[in-house]
């Protein structure tokens, strides 16, 4: 008898990842393959749209393909979120490259907006801040550099969407352009209290409403991907977010529960239930979901540079071969001996949200080898962790009693102690890290009746791991007045004469 089965797309900033997960939990059929990040000019990041949709396709296939004689109920996508494509609705051919949520070259159109006076309202409006990390400026910019694109727009021929539209577009045949409220509220063009695209924000940024996708319920229906891409038809029945898929993964569907995902960025959510808490203290407020799938509310900050840091240590300065060879590095060493490493590489994000910010060392001798400098990129993934933390706890007046973890780095052990002892508070990793994906699967399963309820779907994973802390207090709160300092050091390089991005 085969076996009930999801099929969950993460596409991430660095690759796709597919996983078919059974009824019971289990990972039928897993495929992961890397697609190429482009760099065309200082602050700019670049994807090939059309490559990640062959690379998405081919990963997909070879999941269900490992699965078996499974049988996929349904699909669920998952995304990098303010990553935006623009695409011809026709020949659903992209027109230019894919602008990544990394990317800064809309730092002065931003500052622009700002110096206007505009910001307030669009934080009132979106939860969000004037920042080029957010796909409405990145689309405004594709707009206002080409006459004949914003003609094409403006006439209906184009369709504008994060990866989760792009995607969905492309296994449909073209029938549905849609998105759900989670990507929807990164755009700077959806209206949170609303729910809905905001004619205000449309006509500031200059992005016309014909390029907008249809926005639907994160557990809901999102067409049917074509057998000629999966191999057979499934409906589309679940679509979030990376950082809300993975907050729904992790079982955070109600007030006062945190995830932290440390992937490409390390991205913090606090889920604040049917409340939009709006922040004091440079967080973002964001669409979330409920334990239905429906709209709820996050508290959310961003540390744009996590495991990109790993990643440019082994392929940039090629001081690792391996991304795993990291942890016996750092624990080589009995403490950082007064070394920081502020990975600003693309700005700073929250609390502090410079853009003009980059990368940093600090404290450098002659005694410093390439194990402080990977320890220091570690270390930094758990400092700007615990910033954002303590900001959303002020905000919220609720005290996080634990913090659960995912994403590749989690695997990381000595990263998970350290991280404890930073927060002061016990660390949950589950059983599979995976809970992007396994988010999107919950989404879609449970639309699809592969699980009655979301507590069903959670007590399928398995047992987690946890790590508590165990360091004095001495150590951490010095440890953190380190971090403190070279904060301050990138943030006074940026803001003394540094390049605009």
């Amino acid at each position: 008898m085969s076996d009930t089965a999801v099929l969950a797309i993460d596409q991430g900033t660095t690759g796709t990842t597919c996983l078919v997960v059974a009824a019971d939990g289990r990972v039928l059929g897993r495929a992961y393959s890397e697609f190429t990040q482009h760099f065309p000019r200082p602050g700019w990041v670049e994807h090939d749209a059309q490559e990640i949709w062959e690379v998405t396709r081919r990963v997909a296939r070879e999941a269900v393909a490992a699965a078996g004689d499974a049988r996929v109920e349904a699909v669920g996508i998952t995304n990098q979120r303010e990553t935006v494509v623009l695409w011809d609705r026709e020949t659903l051919e992209p027109v230019g490259r894919a602008i990544v949520w990394q990317d800064r070259r809309t730092t002065e159109m931003c500052a622009r907006l700002r110096a206007e006076g505009h910001e307030p309202e669009v934080r009132a409006r979106t939860g969000l801040v004037l920042d080029p990390y957010f796909s409405g400026t990145k689309v405004a910019w594709l707009l206002e550099r080409d006459d004949a694109v914003r003609r094409r727009a403006e006439a209906g021929e184009l369709a504008m969407g994060t990866i989760d539209s792009w995607l969905i577009a492309r296994l449909t045949d073209g029938a549905v352009h849609a998105t759900d409220p989670t990507n929807a509220s990164r755009t700077l063009l959806f209206n949170l209290e609303e729910a809905a695209w905001d004619p205000w924000l449309q006509q500031h940024l200059g992005v016309p409403a014909a390029l907008l996708p249809e926005v639907r319920p994160s557990a809901g229906d999102f067409g049917v991907a074509s057998g000629d891409h999966l191999g057979s038809e499934a409906p589309i029945l679940g679509v979030a977010g990376d950082q809300q898929a993975a907050l729904f993964g992790q079982g955070c569907w109600e007030a006062g529960l945190a995830k932290n995902t440390y992937g490409t960025g390390a991205f913090l959510l606090l889920h604040t239930g049917d409340a939009r808490v709006p922040s004091q203290r440079g967080l973002l407020t964001t669409a979330a979901c409920d334990a239905r799938g429906g709209l709820a509310y996050a508290l959310e900050g961003s540390v744009f540079i996590a495991g990109a840091a790993i990643q440019w240590l082994r392929d940039g300065l090629q001081i690792l071969d391996r991304a795993s060879e990291s942890e016996a590095m750092a624990a080589s060493l009995a403490g950082n001996d007064g070394v920081y490493f502020v990975p600003a590489f693309v700005g700073l994000g929250a609390p502090h949200w410079e853009p003009n910010a980059r990368g940093t060392l600090v404290g450098l001798t002659r005694g410093t080898t390439r194990a402080h400098v990977v320890r220091a990129a570690l270390e930094a993934m758990a400092y700007g962790t615990a910033e954002v933390l303590r900001a959303m706890e002020e905000d919220s007046g609720v005290r996080t009693a634990e913090l659960r973890v995912d994403g590749g780095a989690a695997l990381n052990d000595w990263l998970m102690h350290f991280q404890a002892d930073v927060l002061d508070v016990p660390v949950r990793r589950p059983a599979l890290v995976e809970t992007t994906a396994l988010g999107a699967a919950g989404l879609a399963g449970i639309a699809a009746g592969v699980w009655p309820d979301a507590h069903r779907f959670r007590t399928v994973q398995g047992e987690p791991t946890h790590f508590r802390p165990r360091m004095a207090e001495v150590e951490r709160r010095a440890l953190l007045d380190g971090w403190g300092r070279a904060v301050r050091a990138a943030i006074h390089w940026a803001r003394d004469g540094g390049e605009s991005g």
